[in-house]
């Protein structure tokens, strides 16, 4: 069996939480990377393997899944050991909705084309675009803060890394790179930050993904 192929973006969001889950369940995989700044999600020859035109799009076992939620559950299904939800289905409830809260409420209105739609749109600045993902981002930070608070541990759900972690830590990523106080969310970052120590986390950070631009 060859390995998986993600079509990803160094800098995607959704495309991190991805390989942050691959590579806590050891799976060995390769990356087909496309430029989400230069329009190259667009392709006709990708639109054939993802017709909604975003990434993460994941070739496995001779189909090809898209949106990073229904690929995660798939990985999850797939190769069950280390688990990233909980046995008892009502944690893993709690799991699934902190990890929707980013998926479902914070990434959708901050994520590139909506933001440049902002731009194009409606004439937005850079700082009002970046004060729009600040809300937007602090917004569902705020619950997510409360959830950790009820639930975590280390982690954002107890002490074993899992779904919530593979959503939270590229939400952090994002968080920070617009500028967001985090200072209201000491429980979020902590485990975060805890996650992100990880080697599967570190891998997959974005700076460190083939298309990446070089430091220095």
């Amino acid at each position: 069996m060859s390995a998986p192929v993600l079509h990803s973006y160094w800098r995607s969001s959704a495309a991190y939480r991805v390989r942050i889950a691959l590579n806590l369940k050891g799976v060995a995989y390769t990356q087909a990377t496309h430029d989400l700044r230069t329009g190259e999600q667009g392709d006709p020859a990708y639109l054939r393997i993802a017709p909604h035109g975003l990434v993460p799009a994941l070739e496995a076992d001779g189909a090809v899944l898209i949106e990073s939620p229904a690929i995660l559950e798939w990985i999850e299904a797939r190769w069950p050991d280390p688990p990233l939800l909980p046995a008892d289905p009502m944690n893993a409830a709690s799991v699934r909705a902190m990890a929707a809260l980013v998926a479902c409420d914070i990434h959708p209105i901050a994520n590139l084309r909506i933001l440049n739609a902002l731009r194009a749109e409606f004439g937005a600045d850079d700082e009002q675009v970046q004060g729009w993902s600040r809300h937007w981002i602090g917004t569902g930070f705020a619950a997510l803060e409360q959830l950790i608070g009820r639930h975590g541990g280390t982690y954002a759900f107890g002490d074993t890394p899992g779904l919530a972690d593979c959503l939270i830590v590229p939400q952090l990523y994002n968080a920070r790179r617009v500028g967001l106080n985090l200072a209201p969310y000491p429980r979020l970052v902590a485990a975060g930050d805890a996650a992100a120590a990880l080697p599967a986390f570190a891998a997959a950070h974005p700076d460190r993904q083939p298309d990446a631009p070089a430091q220095g």
